[in-house]
C-alpha cells in the first residue's frame, strides 16, 4: 500500500486560476484516515505555500511535510521544523547572477526567507501575484547576501528554446550543480544532488518508508527526478509531452480538472 504522496503545485494541484478543486481537497483529506501522507513538493519556498497547507488542513500539523525549493529542503509543517537543507555556495550563486544579467530574463535568487528578483519584468510579476513574497533589486552583484543562506537561482523567459540556449552557454560553469526546468518559463539551479527525487528519497528514508511504496505527481521536468524516483511515478495530462514517456501513467484529467483526486482514488485508495 502507497505511504506517501509526493505532489508538486503549480500547473498539478494547483489549477491554471491558482486554486484547488474542491474534489482533490477533499481525496487529499480523506488520505489521513488511511495514515497516508500528502506531501507538496515545490520549487518554491515552504513559507509560500501555507495558504495551501491551510486549504489541505496540513498546516502546521506534525508528521506532515513539505519538499520545497527542488529537494533543497524538507520541513515538518509543525512550526516549520527544518530537517534538511542544502543551498547554493555564494560564490556560485553571485557567479550564476553575474551571468544572468547579461541574458533577456528575470534573474531570481532565493534565500530561506525570501526571493530577490533582478529585471522584474511586468510579465512575471503578474504570474507571481499571490504566489509568494518578492523583493525587486538593482544591484550588479550579491554583496548585500554575503553571510546568508543561498538556496537557489532561477532564471525566468517564456521562450524554452531560449532557456535551452542558455543551459548550453553556462556549461562551463555547471557542472557541479543541477539545472531543471519547470512551469514552462524557469531555467533552475540548485547545488549538485538537490532535486524533488532526493528529497522524496530522503523524506522517506526520515519516515522509514520504502521508496517503492511512494508516488509522485508532477508536470514539468523540474518533477521528472521524483517521477523516475517513486513507486508510481505518476503526470498530469497536460505535463510537457517530452516527459510523458518517463512517466507510468498519465492522468486523464489535466490539474483543472482534478488529476490528484483521480490519482488518489485510482492508485491509493483503490
Amino acid at each position: 500500500m502507497y505511504k506517501l504522496i509526493a505532489c508538486d503545485l503549480d500547473e498539478t494541484l494547483l489549477k491554471l486560476d491558482r486554486t484547488i478543486s474542491a474534489e482533490d481537497i477533499e481525496a487529499i483529506k480523506r488520505l489521513k484516515d488511511y495514515n497516508i501522507h500528502f506531501v507538496p513538493a515545490t520549487g518554491r519556498g515552504f513559507n509560500s505555500v501555507y495558504g495551501t497547507l491551510k486549504e489541505l488542513g496540513l498546516y502546521d500539523e506534525e508528521n506532515e511535510y513539505v519538499i520545497s525549493y527542488n529537494g533543497g529542503a524538507i520541513t515538518e509543517n509543525k512550526g516549520d521544523k527544518i530537517l534538511y537543507f542544502k543551498g547554493l555556495s555564494f560564490e556560485k550563486a553571485e557567479e550564476l547572477y553575474k551571468r544572468g544579467l547579461d541574458y533577456d530574463v528575470c534573474v531570481h535568487v532565493y534565500t530561506m526567507d525570501m526571493v530577490y528578483a533582478y529585471n522584474f519584468v511586468q510579465k512575471e510579476k503578474d504570474y507571481l501575484a499571490s504566489r509568494m513574497a518578492i523583493e525587486e533589486i538593482y544591484d550588479k552583484n550579491l554583496d548585500f547576501l554575503k553571510g546568508q543562506d543561498i538556496v537557489k537561482v532561477l532564471y525566468m523567459n517564456t521562450d524554452y528554446s531560449y532557456l535551452k540556449n542558455i543551459e548550453e552557454d553556462l556549461r562551463d560553469i555547471t557542472g557541479d550543480i543541477d539545472v531543471s526546468y519547470s512551469s514552462n518559463r524557469y531555467i533552475e539551479f540548485n547545488s549538485k544532488g538537490v532535486n524533488k527525487g532526493n528529497g522524496l528519497r530522503k523524506l522517506a528514508g526520515i519516515l522509514n518508508i520504502d521508496i517503492k511504496d511512494t508516488v509522485a505527481i508532477g508536470d514539468n521536468f523540474n518533477d521528472l527526478p521524483m517521477i523516475e524516483t517513486a513507486g508510481l511515478g505518476v503526470g498530469v495530462k497536460n505535463t510537457v509531452e517530452d516527459m510523458k514517456h518517463f512517466c507510468d501513467v498519465i492522468t486523464e484529467g489535466t490539474c483543472d480538472q482534478s488529476a490528484v483526486a483521480e490519482v488518489i482514488y485510482k492508485y491509493v485508495l483503490k
